[in-house]
């Protein structure tokens, strides 16, 4: 608690999905005065451009850098350049603005995306050079990336708190529902609901459904977040995840099951799948900072189920 006494924060992406969660924890759990904490608009305030990068950090002791252009693998394979130019832009001259600032520390938040194509399961913040991300959202990890390489590096020259976050794909309620930029779960919880809705016969699905995933309920998110802009001050990356996995062809069924859609499935093939598997090895969070994801995959589908049903009344 005494951490964040009188200390002014800014939380780029602060009205977003995760962070308008990462807001409501500060005020309601730590008690911070909400006229302490700057949440900048990307519509008044594009991060893409330094002069707004400097205009955010004016008089800011803890920077939370959430602010990024994302999307699932459709969006991705659409906007290659946009995700890469977008996300380092505003990422590294956040980065130097803060430390030009003097502010106190910087939390950069990562992506599970960066990692190789081929990392060994579960994965290891030791394993993160060892090869290039998946090619699908390559130009987005390796943007994200670039942070890590600016946070030791400043740490190295300036003595600048900056920590690295790697986090794995988040669901929950205020999640992007849009078909164009949603993430696995989203898109399925929109096309389950809305064939039950219709009526619809089937439902179609990309890919295989042989990948695997792991997922992290927002609010949790939220709180490693937070535990680690509090206790965590090391150079080193720390994965910020549940420690499981799931097949998307089980995810599939399960949201099925949780809608009670049932309808036939159909896989398209002929669309890509990713990274073969993804999940966390989260020892070093728990380790560092306290951190372990308290909600279980199918209690925290439960409740986002609900909040989309909840926006269609």
């Amino acid at each position: 608690m005494n951490f964040w006494t009188d200390k002014k924060i800014l939380i780029t992406g602060g009205a977003g999905f995760l962070g308008s969660f990462i807001v409501e924890k500060l005020i309601r759990e730590r008690g911070v005065n909400r006229e302490n904490i700057r949440v900048p608009r990307s519509k008044k305030l594009d991060l893409r451009r330094w002069d707004n990068c400097v205009k955010a950090v004016d008089n800011i002791d803890v920077v939370i850098h959430l602010a990024a252009r994302v999307g699932g693998i459709g969006f991705n394979k659409q906007n290659p350049a946009t995700l890469f130019y977008d996300n380092t832009m505003m990422g590294v001259q956040m980065m130097e603005a803060a430390r030009q600032e003097g502010v106190q520390k910087f939390v950069a938040l990562g992506t599970v995306c960066a990692y190789p194509k081929y990392t060994p399961v579960p994965f290891r913040e030791e394993d993160l050079w060892n090869g290039y991300p998946e090619e699908t959202n390559a130009p987005y990890g390796v943007a994200k990336k670039i942070l890590l390489v600016q946070a030791q590096a400043y740490r190295e020259q300036y003595g600048f708190n900056a920590i690295y976050l790697l986090q794995v794909n988040l669901y929950g309620p205020r999640d992007n529902f849009d078909p164009e930029r949603s993430h696995v779960i989203p898109a399925l919880i929109k096309k389950m609901v809305d064939a039950k809705l219709d009526v619809k016969k089937e439902v179609g699905v990309w890919g295989t459904g042989k990948v695997s995933r792991e997922f992290l309920y927002v609010k949790d998110a939220a709180e490693g977040i937070l535990l680690a802009t509090e206790k965590y001050n090391k150079p080193d990356p720390v994965n910020l995840g549940a420690g499981r996995e799931i097949t998307i062809r089980e995810l599939v069924n399960l949201i099925a099951e949780l809608v009670g859609y049932k309808g036939k499935i159909v896989w398209d093939t002929s669309k890509p799948d990713g990274q073969p598997r993804r999940c966390l090895e989260t020892s070093k969070a728990k380790e560092e900072f306290g951190f372990e994801a308290k909600t279980d995959l199918k209690e925290g589908l439960k409740r986002t189920i609900k909040w989309y049903r909840n926006t269609l009344r």
